[in-house]
């Protein structure tokens, strides 16, 4: 697996975090140096924690179960769509919808009615319907994609959650910890690392800090579900390479056989 390096961190500004006078105490042992009234991380310690949850995160996806991903503030939206639906992960970037975790059932209901409304027009339904009724249809399609749409293949709740700003997703956090979910979260100085389970002291505000950390944990898992699917083609594998193994040696035993055979015979 790929380890985060110093330099590449250093370079995305991944060592800079809140003014001081916005600090959270509980950040302390993250924390480098004071330089200008600005925080400024320990990236020896990013490094630490960034290679831990991105080794959990590999044996996440190995085993086949979805990682959510939520940031819904500009600088992380488009950054997390690109490289998340590479892996084929579920995301959130609009806007986290109160229960999405917690009142799953009728997540999953939302996301029913959107495939509802595509089937209406592919079995010749939505012809059917007049100009108003396909106007509303159309514009309650629109929402729910807004809100579901990067969730539509999640069939059950996700085995763990990464935040961008665990400030801003308090409500996501929330569920998750409601529903003992593990999560995986960038966490800058003005936020508290205790409230989970894989804090990345980072800074989670520049895009191209932001960038970079999503390179090492999406490479991570991208492995694991490489991983996984070298497993999963491994038996038939070895059963083609047992097989001649086990023709042979039935070849050698009848060998064996007629060999014996024959000599008793000679000897008769």
């Amino acid at each position: 697996m790929s380890k985060a390096k110093f330099e590449d961190l250093l370079k995305a500004g991944v060592h800079f975090g809140h003014l001081k006078r916005k600090w959270n105490p509980a950040m302390a042992p993250y924390i480098f140096e004071e330089k200008k009234g600005i925080h400024i991380i320990d990236l020896n310690k990013t490094i630490v924690h960034l290679d831990n949850a991105a080794a959990a995160l590999k044996q996440i996806a190995k085993s086949g179960k979805k990682v959510l991903f939520v940031a819904t503030k500009k600088q992380a939206k488009e950054i997390i769509a690109d490289k998340v639906k590479e892996i084929n992960m579920p995301f959130v970037t609009e806007r986290w919808t109160g229960g999405m975790l917690t009142n799953f059932q009728t997540t999953r209901k939302s996301i029913r009615k959107m495939t509802s409304i595509d089937k209406m027009k592919s079995d010749g339904t939505w012809d059917t319907l007049n100009k108003r009724e396909r106007l509303f249809k159309t514009r309650q399609r629109e929402k729910l994609e807004k809100n579901f749409g990067s969730i539509a293949d999640m069939t059950r709740q996700p085995a763990a959650i990464f935040i961008v700003d665990i400030v801003k997703e308090h409500i996501a956090l929330k569920e998750a910890k409601r529903l003992n979910i593990p999560v995986f979260a960038m966490v800058d100085t003005n936020a508290d690392p205790r409230t989970v389970d894989f804090a990345i002291p980072a800074n989670d505000d520049a895009t191209k800090s932001i960038a970079t950390i999503l390179d090492v944990i999406c490479g991570a898992i991208k492995e694991g579900l490489e991983e996984r699917k070298n497993a999963k083609d491994m038996p038939a594998d070895e059963e083609e390479a047992k097989a001649p193994k086990a023709k042979k040696e039935e070849v050698a035993e009848e060998v064996t056989e007629t060999s014996t055979e024959t000599t008793e015979g000679e000897e008769a």
